[in-house]
């Protein structure tokens, strides 16, 4: 399978997902591939940074293999070293390489999104995402993006508002 046809299955599963949630006012943003990071998406479509919500994939670095999904402003910073450490109940953790994210979510870096992601995996979600009228999300593709309310996030099944999970940048 190509890169192309896991993009065009996994942007379904998104779109499924966005269904079965009954997501509401949900916009499908479709975009070039090369502008899929969340800086550069936002410098060519004129969207601000903060509205932009980043999933990371957080691993253990030490013992049993453990992952966790986090989901934050793009604007913020992951408190990986404490917050998500502690959640995980693990000694080390630090970001999924790109291609333990690969591996895992079958997404690439750019495109990685809450709306399609194992259905045992962990998924916190910053607090301070609710004080956003709007969010984007990856869409699962470097080649597309979601604008969504970000209170339909806790329709995720399993999906924790964690306080404290990142810090302002800078």
């Amino acid at each position: 399978m190509t890169a192309h046809d896991d993009s065009d299955v996994l942007e379904t599963q998104v779109r499924s997902a966005l269904s079965d949630l009954a997501i509401a006012d949900w916009e499908w943003i479709s975009i070039d591939p090369q502008y899929g990071d969340t800086a550069d998406f936002c410098a060519q479509y004129g969207y601000d940074l903060p509205h932009s919500a980043n999933t990371i994939i957080v691993a253990s670095k030490r013992g049993a293999a453990a992952y966790c999904a986090c989901v934050v402003r793009a604007c913020d910073r992951l408190d990986v070293n404490r917050r998500v450490r502690g959640l995980m109940g693990v000694s080390r953790a630090s970001f999924a390489t790109a291609e333990e994210t690969r591996e895992l979510t079958g997404m690439m870096i750019g495109g990685v999104t809450i709306l399609a992601l194992p259905d045992d995996l962990a998924i916190y979600a910053d607090q301070r995402l609710l004080d956003m009228d709007y969010i984007i999300l990856g869409a699962g593709s470097r080649s597309a993006k979601v604008k969504m309310p970000p209170q339909e996030l806790s329709k995720l099944p399993g999906l924790e508002f964690i306080d404290g999970l990142s810090q302002p940048a800078g």
